[in-house]
């Protein structure tokens, strides 16, 4: 049979490990929510910056805007609906 001194000193160091074993998950605990706030933070940025993004993609391709370029900017025009020549090689003249 085991003492009783022996039996208080097991009953003590698993009290003690208990304890430590309980500091420490507490304090990853903390740690990983913390870490959870951080990566929600930059979620919502990153969200906020896609959303932003898609807005001025949308804008910029616009069908008004790009005709509104390629008549200004890039001096395009409308082809004419005049009718056209078909040459066929071989033909006599």
């Amino acid at each position: 049979m085991m003492s009783p001194r022996l039996g208080l000193a097991v009953a003590v160091v698993a009290v003690l490990l208990s304890s430590l074993a309980l500091i420490q998950s507490t304090h990853q605990a903390r740690a990983y929510y913390a870490e959870l706030q951080r990566l929600e933070g930059t979620r919502w940025y990153l969200q906020e910056d896609y959303s932003r993004l898609m807005l001025e993609r949308s804008t910029l391709a616009s069908p008004h805007r790009i005709a509104q370029l390629a008549g200004n900017d890039l001096i395009m025009r409308a082809p004419d609906l005049d009718p056209q020549f078909v040459i066929v090689l071989g033909a006599p003249r």
